[in-house]
């Protein structure tokens, strides 16, 4: 698959989830370029905004096998992973699998879980394996995490630590829709009863696994010139050396964003990556690996406000 397929294949999908979502344009291409680029995706954002619904959506629309964990305070790590148990016809142990054995995962409101049972999902997410009673179960290469969390209710949630954070690509924040938007989502939404249903929409898969895994191949193709080597290493190097925060973005941090943004020059139909590309995916990326200082916290300084600055400081190459 060369480049202009990628972009082909990109441009069906989010036809196919404009069926059902209205207004996400920017969340469907960050889910997209996780896909690409091999990345799991942490949405944010208050109840009733298709969180949910999305990965609903994007899941049938790329053809991904779903499993869904809600995530409550007395969850267990085998209530995600599954179990050895013993079968007395058969004096043998069978393995009972969790919900984690499918291809997108979406873990619904996350932070609401004890962090034992949150770092369950840590092996799956970093090797796309999982241990049970010693013995290590692959789960399928394309296997993605897409986690969601309630900004709004504290009480009760266990935030995640930053060693889990480190593993999503990106933290997405989704508000409220614009009037426009959510008048098409009332007029589209309002007249059908329960729990709207991607199939019930017409969204239909788009792509097949073979196309995806050669579309995830044809990323490699896409050219990742020293100058930007050198941006995104020193976008990374600021937040570390920025006085707005105690603790800066990790190297991993800086090679996940180079991946991300060949995988962004792909979805746009070209073979090389531009300064835009690493603008556009910085804050999403960043976001969720830095901590504001207390002296930034006093004063009231946001996360993103800090970050955009900083962005805006560093020199783009031309």
């Amino acid at each position: 698959m060369n480049i202009a397929e990628v972009k082909a294949l990109a441009d069906r999908i989010r036809g196919e989830m404009g069926k059902a979502v209205v207004g996400q344009s920017e969340t469907i291409d960050l889910m997209l370029t996780s896909l690409l680029a091999g990345g799991h995706i942490l949405l944010e954002g208050p109840p009733g905004t298709a969180k949910t619904f999305l990965a609903q959506c994007f899941a049938r629309a790329v053809n991904l096998s779903y499993g869904r964990i809600q995530f409550t305070p007395d969850l267990l790590p085998g209530d995600i992973l599954g179990t050895n148990l013993f079968d007395f016809q058969t004096s043998r142990f069978n393995l009972v699998k969790g919900p984690v054995f499918c291809e997108l995962l979406l873990a619904d409101e996350i932070n609401r879980t004890p962090p034992k049972t949150q770092a369950a999902l840590l092996e799956a997410m970093q090797e796309r394996a999982v241990t049970l009673d010693g013995v290590s179960h692959a789960l399928s290469p394309r296997f993605t995490v897409v986690a969601t969390q309630n900004p709004i209710e504290q009480q009760g949630t266990y935030p995640l630590p930053e060693a889990q954070l480190d593993r999503f690509l990106f933290k997405q924040q989704l508000g409220y829709p614009s009037a426009e938007d959510e008048r098409r989502i009332v007029a589209s939404h309002g007249a059908r009863a329960g729990q709207p249903v991607a199939a019930d929409f017409g969204v239909s898969p788009v792509v097949d696994a073979a196309q995806v895994e050669e579309a995830v191949g044809a990323v490699a193709q896409v050219r990742l010139a020293d100058d930007i080597v050198n941006y995104v290493v020193a976008l990374v190097r600021a937040t570390r050396e920025a006085g707005d925060f105690s603790n800066g973005a990790s190297p991993r941090s800086a090679a996940m964003l180079a991946l991300a943004a060949r995988a962004r020059a792909a979805l746009e139909g070209r073979d090389y990556v531009i300064p835009d590309d690493v603008k556009a995916l910085a804050l999403p990326a960043l976001r969720h690996r830095v901590i504001l200082s207390p002296a930034a916290e006093i004063d009231g300084r946001k996360v993103d406000d800090s970050l955009t600055a900083m962005i805006g400081q560093v020199e783009a190459p031309r």
